[in-house]
């Protein structure tokens, strides 16, 4: 703003003091919303002249001239004197004001020079009432407060003013020409109205603010100086006092060994001499999120050691289900979408092929060989991974995915072990109940899947153990049936607590019975009694009662199990392990998982063709049996022709991918997903999606697995990643209702 005279600075100074007056006597004019900064047409005691002594005596003899009285009986004379000394009266409060004017102009000025330096209040005579009574006048003629700090929107301020000439600010601030800001725009307001932050200290302001009532200080602003660097002094020695007690507790609970995360506020002392390792957390490898209390209480026989004794269930995955405290409704109407955190507590060779390096001829192929072959450090290995491989931001990522759903595998000997087993007992047993309490975290609901059990189920290594099926077959086939029971009724007694009403939204009895193999009536006996012994201990009605389809095919469930409450068919589609599917091209591929398998979808979710309720608790998107260990350690793949089981009645020595010769080949399929072509992610894309939409026919899916070491088609997150899943499971691009390209000569057939 330009540098106006004196006599303008002390037009609108006088123009303050008039339009008090004026109100006081009624006589102010209406302002038509213009601030105080604006200008304002001058009343006809600001415009009249102060007429001198010659001037009087010629204006006397004019009007005698004119025939006018002269002035001078008393009353006049009376008059005139005291219109003198009104304008004597006024001229001494206009320089006062001016002196007031200078002291603080000179107080600014040594302030901006030292603008560091503790700032203090320039004294104002409280004796001077017309001071004051101005300042409030001033105060109370303003419409609204001004918005002082740069966060306001300017926009705001403009809605509720009306807008001005030539100032956008008001106050002393601005008419002393300190408003640096007021024609630059936005960028003008720095830290106050007015761009009084870059020209002024905010004691500044609030002396020219009109609000501001002046008062005697308190003695502690006098005292500011000391009392400041006083402070601080305490802030500082009360961290160090502070530092100094954690390092110590630290070193002392560092001296009990393991992870010593979390346990600051846990004495060795409370922790029982020989207390086993699932109830010590000074053993533990992790322990956070843990409640490291020491407690030996059971819930059928299992510890509560690491939870917590309150839970919150009202949060949701996302904002298309419900929160977990809600009704889900029905899985017909709004299918799961969920993904399984496989090859963790029931580790998978193909998943973590880190853990199998070892020479074939050693024997190493499952996680029962593992621990014979490791022995005691077995439990350090695999909890290492189990502290690893799977952490809180999983789930964080699983929900972001835009998936509602968390299956959980996990084995027998979370529970319990027997006779010689090497599996490592009870430590895979919190690492399961922390995961559960991160899926609340997340809104995520959980299908529990006890994925291994004793004797193995299909003499498969994610069982536990590759061979023979011990499980309702062999010498033992009814002991381990028993024991099986005997794993449910002290798990489903646990998770019948009220903590997990709301989150346990499946129940998996047994994953993958190999009902080719095994007595299906058997297999069915057994469901009953371990559904009914659940329910009977306590898990709610609502939770789903989750068993295998056996691979018997869809159809021969019709009738089946009837009589079990609220419970779902679980079937895991894939082409890859179908010697007869692997061959079918890519184009064929996806017409199969959209015509094909929404067909046996909705041929089993009706009771007349198939068991009725129907989920999909694993598939993928792989298009080959190429990652490594996938079909077990050192046995080959179906696709390069390559499959020896050491029984020449499953071998598959011909190559089995479309083209069924020699230019099969897996180095491609097993590249990293960034050399993939357009081509080939555009068909991996749109088979997934055809698949989901055919299992959404059904109560929903899970894709098989969220992540893995190196086998990127198996992993849902980096999937993601690579493009070839949808970033949100409930946004997808195919629907298996548009046409399905033809990939010939598009995309090689052998990969």
């Amino acid at each position: 703003m330009a540098p106006r005279e004196s006599t303008s600075h002390d037009r609108r100074r006088e123009s303050s003091a008039n339009k008090h007056r004026r109100k006081k006597s009624g006589q102010e004019s209406k302002r038509h919303g213009r601030s105080a900064s604006a200008s304002t047409p001058a009343s006809s005691e600001d415009t009249s002249q102060t007429l001198s002594a010659a001037a009087l005596a010629r204006l006397n003899q004019e009007n005698l001239r004119r025939g006018a009285p002269a002035p001078h009986d008393n009353n006049t004379r009376r008059a005139a004197d005291r219109e003198y000394e009104q304008r004597r009266e006024r001229d001494r409060q206009r320089e006062k004001e001016r002196e007031r004017e200078r002291a603080r102009e000179q107080q600014r000025q040594q302030q901006r020079k030292s603008r560091d330096s503790p700032r203090k209040k320039a004294p104002l005579p409280e004796d001077d009432v017309d001071y004051r009574e101005k300042r409030r006048s001033r105060r109370e003629s303003r419409p609204e407060a001004p918005f002082l700090y740069h966060d306001a929107p300017q926009e705001k301020r403009r809605s509720t003013e009306p807008k001005r000439k030539s100032r956008v600010v008001s106050g002393a601030i601005l008419e002393e020409g300190r408003g640096k800001g007021a024609r630059a725009g936005p960028k003008g307001y720095q830290n106050l109205r007015g761009g009084a932050g870059d020209t002024s200290s905010y004691d500044s302001v609030e002396k020219e603010d009109p609000y501001y009532v002046p008062s005697s200080q308190p003695w502690w602003k006098k005292k500011k100086k000391l009392l400041i660097p006083l402070g601080i002094g305490i802030v500082v020695l009360i961290i160090i006092i502070a530092v100094a007690v954690t390092v110590s507790k630290n070193n002392a609970n560092n001296s009990g060994g393991g992870s010593s995360s979390g346990l600051s506020n846990v004495s060795p002392s409370s922790i029982p001499s020989g207390a086993p390792s699932w109830l010590n957390p000074f053993v533990w490898a992790d322990t956070t999120d843990f409640n490291l209390t020491y407690t030996n209480v059971m819930v059928g026989d299992l510890p509560i050691m690491g939870l917590n004794s309150t839970w919150d269930d009202s949060q949701r995955a996302n904002p298309y289900v419900p929160a977990l405290n809600e009704d889900w409704g029905s899985y017909a109407d709004r299918p799961a979408r969920g993904v399984n955190v496989g090859g963790w507590l029931s580790i998978e060779p193909f998943i973590t092929p880190s853990l199998f390096n070892y020479d074939l001829s050693m024997g190493i192929i499952d996680e029962y060989t593992l621990c014979q072959h490791l022995g005691s450090s077995c439990e350090s290995t695999l909890e290492k991974h189990y502290a690893t491989f799977v952490t809180e931001s999983t789930f964080s990522e699983i929900a972001a995915a835009g998936l509602d759903h968390v299956r959980i595998p996990f084995s027998y000997w979370a529970v319990q072990t027997y006779d010689t087993d090497p599996y490592v007992y009870r430590t895979s047993w919190r690492y399961l109940l922390r995961a559960i309490e991160w899926c609340r975290r997340y809104g995520l609901r959980v299908n529990l899947d006890l994925h291994g059990l004793p004797g193995s189920q299909n003499g498969w290594n994610h069982s536990g153990r590759q061979g023979a099926i011990g499980w309702l077959n062999g010498t033992d086939g009814d002991k381990n049936a028993q024991r099986s029971l005997d794993v449910h009724d002290r798990l489903s007694q646990f998770f019948a607590q009220d903590r997990y009403q709301n989150i346990i939204s499946h129940y998996g009895l047994a994953n993958e019975p190999k009902m080719t193999f095994l007595s299906v009536d058997a297999v069915l006996n057994w469901t009953t009694v371990a559904s009914n012994m659940v329910r009977k201990n306590g898990v709610g009605k609502d939770v789903i009662i989750v068993f295998g389809d056996g691979f018997r095919g869809l159809a021969n469930w019709q009738g089946e199990l009837q009589g079990l409450s609220n419970a779902a068919l679980d079937v895991h589609q894939y082409v890859i392990f179908n010697t007869n599917q692997i061959v079918y091209n890519h184009t064929q591929k996806v017409n199969y998982a959209c015509q094909g398998w929404t067909e046996q979808t909705l041929l089993s979710m009706n009771p007349s063709t198939g068991y009725g309720p129907t989920l999909v608790a694993e598939w993928s998107q792989a298009d080959t049996d190429c990652a490594k260990y996938l079909t077990n350690v050192g046995w080959g793949n179906r696709w390069t022709g390559t499959y020896v089981t050491g029984n020449s009645s499953t071998d598959i020595t011909t190559p089995r991918c479309p083209t069924t010769n020699s230019q099969c080949e897996c180095n491609d399929a097993n590249a990293d997903a960034s050399q993939w072509s357009d081509t080939y992610k555009q068909f991996l894309r749109m088979f997934a999606e055809a698949q989901m939409t055919s299992f959404e026919k059904g109560w929903g899916w899970f894709y098989w697995v969220w992540d893995t070491e190196s086998a990127p088609q198996w992993s849902y997150k980096q999937g993601m990643a690579a493009g070839i899943l949808p970033q949100k499971a409930y946004a997808r691009d195919f629907y298996c209702n548009t046409t399905v390209p033809s990939f010939s000569g598009l995309l090689p057939e052998y990969y």
